[in-house]
């Protein structure tokens, strides 16, 4: 099973398998069905979740009805117990829709969302991260779940980010990071999809992010609180909603 996800995710360009994935989730889905898991996006429960990874591959993360994966998983309860985002009026700007929101987003009256990527056939507006064509102070609310390791100017990136943020907004920017790393690295040298998988986890990532990642966030205006939040949850919680103890949320506003 481990081999099958990692050719089946190296091996298919990403638009392509956003499009197979629609196919396959109900299946899997139904077949899945059980007691051991939960994901609190759908509430839907699970004897086990799938495997994942395009290098190393994680068993048991993968949740079959919405897709999600760990930090979905984390920023779904975290938006949903600690922000106003289901409440309230917000403007939302979110960069590669990840199915595990998408329709659940759509469907609340009180949000203005608009989605953004430069390749993804579910999004709304066709546009680089680096240069948005949205005014200044646009919206007050972003979702930006692993996309700046795909970035070569990440900090161009995180610019536009701060630009297109109201004042007094929230930007919830994760990215895949290495724990016990304090600097970033990053090699353009390495272009080949094999070595980079093996390097920097996935053949399409630019660099590990060190815990330094916060403090760039910073040096761009934000101000950025390192959250984690799976401390309010007990390991028989962690263990349920199969999240990742420890990963820290980069909870930034404006």
């Amino acid at each position: 099973m481990q081999k099958f996800f990692k050719f089946f995710l190296n091996a298919i360009p990403r638009p392509l398998l956003i499009r197979i994935s629609y196919l396959l989730r109900p299946i899997l889905a139904l077949f899945l069905r059980g007691k051991n898991h939960t994901d609190p996006i759908d509430g839907k429960s699970y004897r086990k979740f799938l495997p994942y990874g395009y290098e190393k591959v994680r068993e048991n993360v993968l949740a079959p009805g919405t897709l999600s994966l760990e930090r979905h998983r984390l920023f779904w309860l975290y938006l949903n117990n600690e922000t106003s985002f289901f409440q309230y009026p917000h403007k939302v700007l979110h960069f590669a829709p990840e199915q595990a929101f998408l329709r659940r987003i759509k469907k609340l009256k009180h949000i203005d969302y608009t989605t953004t990527d430069l390749n993804s056939p579910i999004a709304d507006v066709k546009a680089d991260i680096c240069d948005l064509p949205f005014e200044d102070g646009a919206f007050d609310f972003i979702i930006c779940n692993h996309v700046l390791e795909h970035i070569p100017d990440d900090r161009k990136a995180m610019k536009e980010l701060y630009r297109v943020l109201s004042k007094g907004g929230m930007a919830i920017v994760q990215v895949p990071y290495d724990r016990n790393r304090d600097t970033t690295f990053e090699d353009d040298s390495i272009t080949d999809p094999k070595e980079r998988a093996r390097i920097f986890g996935q053949y399409d990532h630019v660099r590990i992010y060190g815990l330094d990642y916060f403090d760039k966030l910073a040096s761009v205006g934000f101000k950025v609180d390192a959250v984690d939040y799976t401390t309010n949850f007990s390991a028989e919680e962690i263990e349920k909603y199969r999240l990742s103890k420890g990963e820290l949320l980069p909870v930034c506003t404006k």
